[in-house]
């Protein structure tokens, strides 16, 4: 949970330092209480991540002139990873927006304006007012830059009739007719798509944010009519790209792009592998109707090996020193809408293949629905990239930042081998293809690896342990 920023007032701090016995004497010699000015707060747009340099506001839980308590959600910020609900550290009354839903702020800037009391509610109302008249002239005088963006989310309140039509062109899509609804950015693309009414679903996330099962339950229970056409509808729109036009990156993709750009710098070089998989595609029909995911088994066989192979688990973050981590935390890459996150399975050597199942499957619903804390995303010692359920029998993945491997794992695929005795046979086998930093990993570290993670899965009898 992410925290507001403030600024403070200073009380004052002169006091006697000796009671004078005559209460005549004291009356005289009191001097008259310092004014307390400082009592509207800036709300700033708070960081997220260690990689957010911007937020976009998806929803105000308050309204302008609702008294607010210390501890209670505000707004929630779309960071470059999730979407998470913003506390107040102070109690007061929210004065006044100065950022609106939909609307993108640096890291830092004002968003908002907290007063002590009501009678400063009209005092902070002007100084937003001059704030962003004052950023409006500012960015007028460039030509192009960040300010400009900023100066557009920030939506200046000059004149009455310039006020209501800016209110009414910044609604949020996920206000129905002028109701706030909160909604997770996935859930409002996917009612959008599906025609659902989101001011009728009923949301299960926190605060009662409606979340994508939310809207496909409400589709399921209205599905009544010409469900084929309308599907078939939907279908077409969903795929339908306009060509030639120029989309802007979203935040999720901007910060995948700048971590991508990053990754360059680093040395890197790729080992690749073949494992027989026959024994893990037996294991995995088995205990698959107790919920064990091939994910879970991946996670957890890689986990063992990294185990005995700690310096394929160690990271190098300044270029002068690397370090042995501690834990073992796989992150698993999952495409979403509009980018990729990789949930953690954190300290998956330790933890059994059915708990880990259960984690895995509780980590990809937040991640869909936009709501995984930053230690569930941000924590990953080493990274799976799995495309085998697309058919992709091999490919390279790129190394995230802060990590010293990343393995791509393609699909498991029957294949025509030799056996020892020189006879052809019929085997289930997967291609994989480490990345791997080279100023920590070496050649010799990654291929002995890889023998162990063969070992574990072509005799996967310590999964279930």
């Amino acid at each position: 949970m992410a925290h507001l920023l403030n600024t403070s007032f200073i009380p004052s701090s002169s006091s006697p330092t000796l009671r004078p016995r005559n209460p005549t004497i004291l009356i005289q010699t009191r001097r008259p209480p310092t004014r307390i000015v400082a009592k509207i707060r800036e709300i700033f747009m708070p960081a997220l991540s260690s990689t957010m340099t911007e937020g976009k506001i998806v929803s105000w839980m308050k309204s302008e002139g609702d008294k607010l308590s210390k501890g209670e959600s505000v707004v929630v910020v779309e960071s470059d990873k999730a979407d998470m609900d913003v506390e107040t550290f102070y109690d007061g009354y929210l004065a006044a927006i100065m950022v609106e839903e939909g609307g993108v702020a640096p890291v830092g800037s004002a968003i908002a304006l907290l007063a002590e009391s009501q009678a400063e509610i009209a005092d902070a109302k002007s100084k937003a007012a001059s704030s962003s008249e004052a950023e409006t002239t500012n960015s007028a005088a460039e030509s192009v830059g960040p300010t400009v963006v900023a100066a557009v989310a920030v939506a200046p309140p000059q004149v009455k009739e310039a006020a209501s039509l800016s209110l009414s062109l910044s609604t949020h899509p996920a206000s129905e007719g002028g109701k706030r609804v909160v909604a997770s950015p996935y859930a409002k693309k996917l009612a959008k798509e599906l025609k659902v009414e989101l001011g009728r679903v009923v949301g299960s996330g926190p605060s009662g944010r409606v979340v994508a099962k939310d809207v496909e339950a409400a589709a399921a229970a209205v599905s009544v009519g010409p469900t084929a056409a309308e599907a078939a509808s939907v279908a077409a729109k969903s795929v339908g790209i306009e060509l030639g036009t120029v989309v802007p990156f979203t935040t999720m993709q901007g910060a995948v792009s700048r971590n991508m750009v990053e990754s360059l710098a680093v040395p890197t070089f790729r080992v690749g592998y073949t494992f027989t998989t026959d024994a893990l595609d037996a294991l995995y029909k088995k205990i698959k109707s107790k919920g064990v995911t091939m994910t879970a088994l991946l996670a957890k066989a890689t986990a063992l090996a990294l185990a005995k192979h700690p310096v394929v688990n160690s990271s190098c973050r300044d270029g002068k020193s690397f370090t042995y981590n501690s834990s073992i935390n796989i992150a698993v890459a999952v495409a979403m809408d509009g980018g990729l996150i990789t949930p953690v399975l954190q300290d998956a050597d330790k933890v059994d293949i059915y708990s880990l199942s259960r984690k895995w499957k509780e980590l990809v619903d937040k991640a869909r629905a936009k709501q995984l804390q930053p230690q569930e995303y941000n924590t990953g010692t080493f990274t799976l990239s799995n495309l085998g359920m697309f058919g992709v029998d091999r490919f390279d993945a790129i190394l995230p930042p802060g990590t010293g491997a990343i393995m791509a794992v393609g699909a498991s695929q029957p294949t025509v081998v030799a056996t020892k005795d020189g006879r052809i046979g019929m085997k289930n086998q997967m291609q994989v293809n480490v990345t791997a930093d080279h100023r920590v990993i070496y050649g010799a570290d990654l291929a002995s690896f890889l023998q162990t993670l063969a070992n574990i899965i072509e005799d996967p009898k310590d999964l279930t342990f």
